[in-house]
């Protein structure tokens, strides 16, 4: 199966294409490409793990095959969980991971002899949605984020946050247990992992989430904030009020550092792709890491992401560097 290169059309329509080309997982992406150029490098490097990563390694995987037009690259997207437990097993060369590694998969991986590097490859933020006619909430403070989601939360309706607003019952969407955004968000807001309300409507899938929010004037949505940007027509926004103010997920806002003004915390946050140690002693392997390092900047960007700071970029290329020279 050919395709042609994506181009033109900036954020929304590339991660849309990408995430069109075979619905949320993206399975054999790059797999089934037969364009590009023959470089001499073959073989195969298995991706999995993220779901809200895997538009941006995606992009990379068919960058990249037009360079090396022999390599097979499928990229799916399972969860960060889900990826973790086949990583560890050495099941895939490559982890994509909106999350670090927990304890119990640090345990997975020890117990098979898996060894790993992480690099920090995007940015991303989460942003929290409401339906375009919710016009009574354009903002909540970090604890009352926390008063809504926590496990035995005693919010139900608008009204039990403000007295001003509506008394009708909220409905609340988010990521599944299996996703490292569902994670990140849980100990961010609430305190720790998987500490969250048990009528929620949790999915694997975010764009169940915009259709839930989209469909209900009086729900709220956790997500990753490309997600947002690329649904913008049919959702909107609510700043977060860390202590400093009422801030939305924006690119400049979320690429500054956490600590200068005006940033968005805590919801800001780094996303990984985990690297099995033993996958390095393929030049195809080392030699796509490198591409992705050198283009991963622009390529989040693409796809809805945030670039990592140029400082962060030849940090990881460094460590890159060092832990490749005994392979090659």
């Amino acid at each position: 199966m050919g395709t042609d290169p994506i181009s033109g059309g900036g954020d929304i329509s590339r991660r849309r294409v990408l995430l069109g080309v075979a619905g949320s997982s993206l399975m054999g992406l790059s797999g089934c490409i037969v364009h590009g150029e023959d470089s001499g490098l073959d073989g195969e490097i298995v991706i999995d793990g993220s779901n809200t990563l895997l538009p941006n390694s995606a992009l990379v995987a068919d960058l990249f095959n037009w360079e090396n037009n022999q390599v097979n690259i499928p990229v799916r997207g399972s969860g960060t969980g889900a990826g973790f437990q086949q990583f560890c097993r050495g099941e895939t060369d490559l982890q994509n991971a909106s999350r670090d590694i927990s304890d119990d998969e640090l345990e997975l991986c020890e117990s098979n002899g898996t060894e790993w590097i992480q690099l920090e490859v995007v940015m991303d933020g989460l942003a929290i949605m409401k339906h375009p006619e919710n016009d009574w909430c354009d903002c909540l403070t970090t604890e009352e984020l926390e008063a809504v989601w926590q496990n035995g939360s005693d919010v139900d309706t608008w009204q039990d946050i403000d007295d001003e607003w509506p008394d009708e019952d909220i409905s609340l969407y988010g990521r599944d247990t299996a996703s490292g955004t569902f994670d990140y968000f849980t100990e961010t807001i609430n305190g720790s992992v998987g500490d969250i309300r048990s009528d929620y409507s949790g999915t694997p899938d975010t764009n169940q989430i915009i259709n839930g929010v989209s469909g209900n004037q009086y729900a709220m949505g956790f997500g990753g904030a490309g997600y947002y940007y690329e649904n913008e027509d049919d959702l909107d926004l609510i700043a977060v009020d860390d202590g400093d103010g009422c801030i939305y997920p924006e690119p400049d806002t979320i690429e500054m550092d956490e600590d200068e003004e005006g940033a968005y915390t805590p919801l800001a946050r780094p996303m990984y792709l985990y690297v099995r140690e033993e996958s390095l002693r393929r030049e195809a392997v080392r030699e796509f890491l490198r591409f992705y390092l050198d283009n991963t900047q622009e390529t989040a960007r693409d796809v809805g992401f945030y670039a990592v700071p140029d400082e962060t970029i030849e940090e990881q290329r460094e460590k890159l560097d060092e832990i490749t020279e005994e392979y090659e």
